[in-house]
């Protein structure tokens, strides 16, 4: 019998094939013959799973961005409701702190500085960053309902800077991983997120 390839995990497995080139020598080396060398198919074959290179680039982008919502689902967060431990947890998947999401994280700056010039890439980009701007609002506005926070914080203003914050952390840690460790990324994130509570909240995270 002919062997049965499962479509979606052989896409994936090209992406994965994709972001290795990437992170080797960036995306003026992800050609789709570059990918197909990597992933272990002829680059005829590469037709049966992506159309073009953007199609291929854009599944890719969407890989990095899923994988890290699937490891914040099987977190089981706010189980029982808004609680600042759970909501530094969430942020913390935000940042590269092992080498998987180290990994995500280069792919995704590479994808972002490509999608500045590519009408393809650019959409899922904005749509990325819109996702993630509401994580803050949402972080920031469920500790104003709950009275987490402080009194008369400005939602947006401070969503606005915790966003900040993550982007400035998880730059700083790609750029010089030496100088940031994980534990300071967190001590950083643990003492911004207390400056926003009240007193009786600060010691929540």
């Amino acid at each position: 019998m002919p062997k049965v390839v499962d479509h979606d995990k052989q896409r994936e497995k090209i992406a994965e094939a994709a972001w290795k080139v990437i992170r080797s020598g960036g995306l003026a080396q992800a050609t789709v013959r570059n990918i197909a060398q990597e992933a272990g198919l002829s680059f005829g074959a590469m037709r049966h799973y992506f159309n073009s290179q953007s199609e291929l680039l854009r599944f890719a982008m969407n890989l990095v961005s899923d994988r890290v919502k699937e490891r914040i689902r099987s977190m089981r967060l706010f189980a029982s409701g808004f609680n600042m431990e759970d909501a530094k947890r969430l942020l913390m998947q935000l940042l590269p702190l092992d080498e998987e999401s180290t990994l995500e994280m280069e792919v995704w700056l590479a994808f972002s500085a490509k999608s500045l010039s590519d009408p393809e890439l650019k959409p899922r980009s904005d749509e990325v960053y819109d996702e993630l701007r509401k994580v803050m609002m949402d972080i920031v506005g469920a500790m104003i309902r709950t009275e987490t926070a402080k009194p008369g914080l400005d939602e947006e203003l401070e969503a606005e800077r915790l966003y900040a914050l993550i982007d400035g952390l998880a730059l700083h840690r790609m750029l010089r991983p030496g100088s940031l460790s994980p534990a300071m990324m967190e001590a950083v994130l643990t003492h911004h997120l207390n400056s926003l509570c009240d007193k009786e909240g600060s010691d929540r995270t």
